[in-house]
């Protein structure tokens, strides 16, 4: 039986590129796990920092110990013989990738049209679920179109927050007034909480939307809401499945990209301990996100849920969730009868569905 190469992409030029590694390490082992071994061949691919790829013993000295080339370690690489715009000789090989870059140039659709144009099948959304679950402007406005219900937000420029003095101060008027305090001020594009900050007056106001100004050109604030924080997995492109509800909880003031990624600062609670009623409600719009940005494969969708008046808002979804051993995404799938290993041989087995003529 003639195994099927699967390039597995990782590392990658945003503030998540560890992350990357560790969700690399994990679908790694679960291609070499028993069930998948006569199956698949990895042919690992490590994009450093710098955006230079790397292919044969490199990548797999960063999947063995876990952690980024060294600078020494780079500067005698096959990556210095190659311009940014190449790739090594080995990315002719691959008959199906696996792309896991967190963040942008990763799971903004930038990436997703690089494999698009090499014409090899891969596993995700495309260009335009990719994009639109990464930008979390178009995101709300898709949402907004099918119908889900969000808290209240304003959609905000750098130009704006970085303006004449006239301008500035009527921009907070106007969040204030639509919004109120609590609220957050986050990055449109950035994902994983990066650059969001909790804001509770208008001095903190004013210096979160010039900090995310500094992250990105386009910006959202968001209403806060006493919520407890949910999240839905989904599995599929055209019949796609809702697992079980996880929920989170948290010890600090809010969700922050350190109590994400920081162990034991956060608890996963899987099922969440959440009516029949409310659980399928949430699955319903699970599934219902994944169709409005046109996600495929897979994607986690996060939701609010006030318990006080049994309202459900959404969130966000992400295309590319964190897919380590312990991160939601996988979990939530374990919890429903899918194991590690077989979730990673369904997302490719979808994967070369998505790419079939018929």
């Amino acid at each position: 039986m003639t195994k099927l190469r699967v390039g597995l992409l990782f590392g990658g030029r945003s503030g998540e590129h560890e992350v990357s590694i560790k969700s690399a390490r994990a679908i790694a082992k679960a291609l070499s796990a028993e069930e998948n071994a006569n199956k698949y061949e990895i042919l690992p691919f490590y994009i450093q920092k710098d955006g230079r790829w790397l292919a044969g013993e490199a990548p797999q000295k960063v999947l063995e110990t876990g952690s980024p080339l060294l600078e020494s370690e780079q500067s005698t690489s096959e990556a210095q013989t190659l311009s940014k715009w190449q790739y090594p000789s080995q990315v002719a090989q691959v008959d199906v990738w696996f792309p896991i870059l967190h963040g942008p140039n990763g799971e903004d659709g930038t990436i997703q049209g690089l494999l698009t144009l090499m014409q090899v099948p891969f596993v995700g959304s495309g260009v335009l679920g990719s994009a639109v679950g990464m930008d979390k402007i178009a995101m709300k406005m898709a949402f907004e179109q099918a119908g889900l219900p969000q808290v209240k937000y304003k959609a905000i420029t750098r130009a704006q927050v970085w303006s004449n003095p006239c301008v500035f101060p009527k921009l907070c008027d106007e969040i204030e007034a639509a919004l109120g305090y609590p609220a957050f001020v986050k990055p449109a594009n950035l994902g994983s909480s990066v650059g969001i900050a909790k804001v509770r007056s208008r001095q903190e106001l004013e210096a979160a939307l010039d900090s995310a100004a500094s992250y990105d050109r386009r910006l959202v604030v968001e209403a806060g809401v006493v919520a407890r924080e949910v999240e839905c997995a989904v599995l599929g492109n055209e019949q796609p499945q809702a697992s079980v509800i996880g929920e989170i909880t948290y010890d600090s003031d809010f969700y922050d990209y350190e109590t994400k990624y920081t162990e034991g600062r956060a608890d996963l609670l899987i099922p969440a301990p959440l009516p029949d009623a409310i659980a399928r409600q949430i699955q319903d719009m699970a599934l219902q996100a994944f169709a409005a940005v046109d996600a495929a494969g897979l994607a986690r969708v996060d939701f609010f849920y006030v318990e006080a008046t049994q309202e459900v808002f959404i969130n966000e979804i992400n295309t590319l969730p964190g897919f380590t051993a312990t991160s939601m995404y996988p979990q939530l799938w374990a919890q429903s009868g899918v194991s590690f290993p077989e979730l990673v041989d369904r997302l490719i087995q979808l994967a070369l569905e998505r790419n079939s003529p018929s």
